[in-house]
């Protein structure tokens, strides 16, 4: 038979995860797994602004045809102004566009094959650790992946490895570059560090790839694109992944987009064209919905007040449970132990428990994370910080 041969493939971990909690019985689990942002109620919500967008949409939107190659255009030019600043020079000198992808996810496809297919020959260096997806995007587009140190054994930030490795990269070279709220680990670079990795970036001729995933959720909204804005400003040639599944609540309708940064305009139509071209054969055109949500969103004043507001809210929110876990284990004798969970960004963080700590909080109080010991901390009940910090502690040795 045709598929006598074909074998199966393991199960993505973090799903396996989801299923062995959705099994477990206990009603005082604890779901820090999957990567997506909870409320105090354990939900996944859809901000306001985004309902009344929506809403708008249903009562406004005449048709629902393809919107081409580069996405919803509205969408585009929008997103370029929140990640790179409404006053961007290069904004100015139309050295930058915006393609529409399938979520975050997709502009790194796009990325990977566009650099495959039209700067053939260069490597693309990530972050030990980094997103496991890299990994295997990267790769499948045939492309020689490689990594500098980010996050040592001692499960600290290690900035003079990276430094050091960067020297090394060959000249040509993609770096992917996590812009804030660094996955899987939590910890982000310093303004000092940042101008740092640059001047590595610029004197070896690197390109650089800056992933951003989570504007809003580190810093806020406009700190955040800090280092996006910096490399676009400095450089003649950037690429950036964006993506608004987190800070619009738009996980499922998959919005995101590649923005390129090129040395002049007619530059950039060229590169846009190849990535028309490329997109063609990957999804030919995006989804628009979602897409047309975030522009209405960012069009409009009130809207984008609305919708400014939530995102901080759901910052600060993650900056508290960050904070409260450090001071729950304080009576444990564990604060100074864990304290840089107080300190890194976004929602995930590298607890630095090992596989072995992470399976005895799963069977013995059924607390669910990823064996590596990445937490999400978005998903953690503010109500119930004292259970999970009495859990920690108890598969912590000398406490």
């Amino acid at each position: 038979m045709h598929f006598d041969a074909i074998g199966r493939v393991p199960g993505d971990p973090i799903l396996g995860l989801m299923e062995l909690y959705a099994q477990d019985a206990n009603p005082h689990k604890f779901d820090l797994g999957v990567g997506v942002y909870k409320d105090d109620q354990g939900l996944t919500p859809i901000p306001h602004a985004v309902k009344l967008a929506e809403q708008r949409l249903v009562d406004t939107q005449t048709t629902k045809t393809y919107i081409g190659g580069h996405g919803n255009a509205a969408f585009g030019t929008l997103l370029c102004e929140l990640v790179l600043g409404a006053d961007s020079t290069v904004l100015g000198e139309r050295r930058a566009g915006a393609t529409q992808t399938p979520g975050g996810t997709g502009a790194l496809r796009l990325s990977a094959d566009f650099i495959a297919q039209s700067l053939p020959g260069r490597g693309v260096w990530l972050s030990d650790p980094t997103w496991p997806i890299h990994e295997s995007i990267f790769a499948r587009a045939g492309l020689k992946v490689s990594h500098y140190p980010y996050v040592g054994a001692d499960n600290r930030l290690d900035v003079a490895a990276m430094l050091a490795t960067l020297t090394t990269v060959p000249e040509g070279d993609v770096v992917l570059l996590h812009a804030c709220c660094h996955n899987p680990t939590g910890f982000d670079l310093s303004q000092d560090d940042w101008r740092q990795v640059l001047q590595i970036v610029r004197e070896r001729r690197l390109l650089p790839l800056i992933d951003f995933a989570y504007q809003g959720f580190g810093d806020g909204l406009e700190q955040d694109a800090w280092a996006v804005r910096l490399f676009a400003a400095e450089l003649p040639e950037v690429l950036v992944t964006s993506s608004c599944s987190k800070n619009f609540g738009l996980y499922s309708d998959r919005v995101g987009a590649l923005i390129v940064c090129a040395a002049d305009a007619e530059k950039l139509t060229d590169v846009r064209s190849q990535l028309a071209n490329t997109a063609r054969n990957l999804w030919s055109t995006p989804p628009d919905h979602g897409a047309a949500v975030v522009a209405t969103i960012l069009g409009d004043v009130e809207l984008r007040a609305l919708w400014s507001g939530e995102v901080e809210a759901m910052r600060a929110r993650i900056a508290q449970l960050r904070a409260g876990l450090v001071d729950a284990l304080a009576p444990h004798g564990l604060a100074e132990r864990f304290a840089h969970i107080g300190t890194q960004r976004g929602m995930f963080s590298y607890t630095g428990l090992s596989a072995e700590q992470v399976k005895q909080l799963r069977e013995k109080h059924s607390v669910y994370m990823v064996s590596s010991g990445r937490a999400n901390v978005a998903g953690i009940d503010a109500t119930r910080l004292n259970s999970l910090a009495q859990a920690i502690a108890d598969v912590s040795p000398n406490y």
